[in-house]
């Protein structure tokens, strides 16, 4: 089995980024996760076998399969490892390894994800870490490690992975570090997003960014 697999993980709709609410409207946001997710989900169909998104939202499961990818409705009374390590379950007899990308990095590319699977042919786990420290790529056999996604997750996936007799691989790179929470994460698509599905949604709400010198770096406007 050297078909590789992967596994995209999403929340409703109705719950997207809530930190962005002040900034965005309900189905501003909505629109914006939907981006994003064709964008990991297009990435990630030039370089995997099969695409499978796992979500309890049947709108994002009508959703991911126009994208035509596979979909998998999540058990009840999952969070997101349980829910991942349920995707794992059923991908675990199609292929010996897996890919867990989160919906909201759309700076992901072929070229990110091809080095992350070279990677994966010589260790036996790749851990990318967000710049929040998250992890935002994951390659590892389905159920050889438990899920330790949330807070400082690669610290924790570093551990974990430490702990089951692996030497993880940290995998570097700024465009898969990028999950979007913040309007100055916002800023970052317009700046690199270039052909992405994402930036093309920003701006047509006409989101603007400019540099400047103070407590943050980007100073992101709307209208």
């Amino acid at each position: 089995m050297d078909e590789l697999y992967g596994i995209i993980p999403v929340s409703k709709f109705s719950n997207a980024k809530t930190r962005l609410s002040p900034f965005l409207e309900l189905e501003e946001r909505e629109q914006l996760l939907k981006a994003m997710l064709k964008d990991v989900t297009n990435a990630l169909k030039e370089v995997v076998d099969e695409v499978v998104i796992i979500s309890a939202d049947m709108e994002v499961l009508e959703y991911s399969k126009k994208l035509g990818v596979s979909t998998l409705v999540e058990n009840p009374g999952l969070n997101l490892n349980t829910a991942i390590a349920q995707a794992m379950d059923w991908c675990r007899d199609k292929t010996n390894k897996v890919i867990i990308i989160p919906s909201d990095i759309p700076l992901i590319s072929k070229t990110n994800l091809q080095g992350l699977i070279n990677s994966a042919k010589a260790f036996d786990c790749i851990i990318a870490p967000s710049k929040g420290g998250g992890t935002n790529g994951l390659a590892i056999k389905p159920l050889a490690i438990d899920m330790k996604f949330g807070e400082f997750s690669f610290e924790n996936h570093i551990k974990e992975a430490e702990k089951k007799g692996f030497q993880p691989l940290v995998y570097d790179s700024f465009y898969m570090s990028l999950d979007v929470n913040t309007t100055e994460d916002l800023g970052e698509i317009m700046i690199h997003g270039s052909g992405t599905e994402t930036r093309r949604y920003l701006n047509s709400l006409n989101i603007n960014v400019e540099s400047i010198h103070g407590a943050e770096r980007l100073k992101v406007t709307k209208g």
